[in-house]
């Protein structure tokens, strides 16, 4: 079976850092594009980054400059680094797999909370 699982998530305050890992198993991991989805209460979920099969990156305007995706292919994991964290942030972070249109998977969720 396939398996996103998360770690990482947390309390911090603003201005501090988390890094999010999402340990990836059951599928061929090089192959898919991978990316990081936010969902804040009453809120749409969102992407906040990607990073493709060939290791092209995309952020969304809000996180530019502050978060960083990487993919470790050897160890079947992604990876969000957060820096400079506000509280806006706060939201439950979902890893997401890809291999086309039909076939996705999904994360648990872990809690991020930035807050005094």
């Amino acid at each position: 079976q396939v398996q996103l699982v998360e770690s990482g998530g947390g309390l911090v305050q603003p201005g501090g850092s988390l890094r999010l890992s999402c340990a990836v198993s059951g599928i061929t991991f090089s192959i898919y594009d991978m990316g990081w989805y936010r969902q804040a209460p009453g809120k749409q979920r969102e992407l906040v980054a990607s990073i493709t099969r060939g290791g092209t990156t995309n952020y969304a305007d809000s996180v530019k400059g502050r978060f960083t995706i990487s993919r470790d292919n050897a160890k079947n994991t992604v990876y969000l680094q957060m820096n400079s964290l506000k509280p806006e942030d706060t939201a439950v972070y979902y890893c997401n797999a890809r291999l086309n249109l039909a076939i996705g998977y999904w994360g648990q969720g872990t809690q991020v909370t930035a807050s005094s």
